[in-house]
C-alpha cells in the first residue's frame, strides 16, 4: 500500500511503528515537513539560528542565518538537518544540527459527519483509517455502518476493490465496512490514510419510539435490518400504563414535505393478534399517545425529538 506525501513516495512499513514523538520533539520518523509545519532549530555554536520558531512557506522553503534559504517540503526531520548541517559546514567546525517539529500544518485530514470531533486533523506520521478515527474522538452513537473516503488522485487511487473516480475523475472515492475493520474480519479494508484524505461516517437509519413507553428514544437499524411495530416497541420496553395502544400514529417523512403524513395504527389489535403487524421505515417516529389524548399532532412529536437534552439514541 503506498502513499505519496508532499511530493514523496512512501511505502507502508509491514512491521508495526515504534511510539511517536511528544510534540516540539523530532517528531515520527517517517513524517515528510511540507509547506504550514512550524519547526525550531538548534545548532551547536551557532546562537544566531538556535531555538527560533520557524514557519515553511507556502513554496516549501524558509530562510535562516548562514544556511539561507532552505527547502524543506518533501524532507523528513533527519533528512533536513543533514541539509542545515551541510551548509553550516562553511561556517562551523562539525556542526551539530537537531530539528524539532513545533506545530503540524502540511497534512491535514478532514473527518466529517457523524464522529465526536469533527472537523481537520493533522496525519503528524504514517496513520490508517481507525487511528483517524480515533483522532476524532472515535464514532457517534448515531454513527452508520460504513465510511466514506475521497482521497486527491496525486496521492494515487485508494487501494480497495470497490474504489471509482468521482464525476470530475479529481478523487478516487471508495466506502469501507466499519464493522469489517472493527470486527477484524478484513483487515485490508483499514486502510492508510493520505494527506488531504476527507473520510465522512454518514449517519445511520433510524427510527423513533415515542410517548407513553417505558424507554422513548431512536433506535440505530442494522446493515440490511428493518423494524417492525413490535419490534420497535420491544426496543423501547413496551408500554406503560398511560399508554393508548389504540390511537398509536406512525409519523413518516413525506418527500419533498415539510410534515410528516399520519398513519393510524392500532397496537391494541397488534398486540392481541387481531391486526398484522407493520413495517417502519428508516426515519419514521411511533408515537404511543397518553390515554388521556386523543388527537395527535406531528408537529408536537416531531418536537418531542429535540426537546431538553434531546432524545436518547440505542444502538444494540
Amino acid at each position: 500500500m503506498l502513499c505519496f506525501f508532499s511530493g514523496a513516495l512512501l511505502a507502508a512499513p509491514h512491521a508495526p511503528e515504534a511510539p511517536e514523538a511528544p510534540e516540539a520533539a523530532q517528531g515520527p520518523s517517517g513524517y515528510i515537513l511540507g509547506p504550514g509545519d512550524q519547526i525550531s532549530i538548534r545548532a551547536v555554536n551557532a546562537e544566531e539560528i538556535s531555538n527560533l520558531p520557524l514557519r515553511i512557506d507556502m513554496s516549501g522553503h524558509f530562510r535562516i542565518p548562514m544556511a539561507g534559504r532552505v527547502k524543506a517540503s518533501g524532507l523528513t526531520v533527519a533528512q533536513l538537518e543533514t541539509e542545515i548541517a551541510r551548509r553550516l559546514r562553511e561556517f562551523i567546525n562539525e556542526p551539530e544540527v537537531v530539528v524539532s517539529i513545533v506545530e503540524y500544518r502540511s497534512q491535514p485530514v478532514s473527518v466529517l459527519g457523524a464522529v465526536k470531533n469533527p472537523g481537520v486533523h493533522q496525519l503528524q506520521g504514517r496513520k490508517t483509517l481507525v487511528e483517524m478515527l480515533s483522532l476524532a474522538g472515535g464514532l457517534a452513537d448515531e454513527a452508520g455502518h460504513s465510511v466514506k473516503v475521497a482521497r486527491r488522485l496525486e496521492f494515487g487511487a485508494i487501494p480497495l476493490p470497490n474504489a471509482t473516480l468521482d464525476e470530475a475523475g479529481e478523487f478516487s472515492v471508495a466506502q469501507v465496512s466499519l464493522r469489517a475493520i472493527m470486527e477484524a474480519r478484513n483487515p485490508a479494508e483499514n486502510i492508510v490514510i493520505c494527506p488531504h484524505d476527507v473520510i465522512t461516517v454518514p449517519r445511520a437509519d433510524m427510527v423513533y419510539v415515542i410517548g407513553q413507553v417505558m424507554r422513548s428514544g431512536g433506535f440505530v437499524l442494522k446493515e440490511r435490518e428493518s423494524l417492525s411495530v413490535l419490534q420497535a416497541l420491544s426496543l423501547a420496553g413496551g408500554l406503560d400504563r398511560a399508554a393508548s395502544p389504540h390511537h398509536s400514529k406512525i409519523l413518516r417523512p413525506a418527500k419533498g414535505a415539510e410534515s410528516r403524513t399520519e398513519i393510524a395504527v392500532n397496537l391494541r389489535k397488534i398486540l392481541s393478534g387481531e391486526a398484522s403487524d407493520v413495517p417502519l421505515q428508516p426515519e419514521d417516529i411511533l408515537f404511543i399517545p397518553s390515554s388521556t389524548s386523543k388527537k395527535v399532532l406531528s408537529r408536537a412529536a416531531e418536537a418531542a425529538i429535540h426537546v431538553g437534552t434531546g432524545i436518547a439514541i440505542w444502538r444494540r
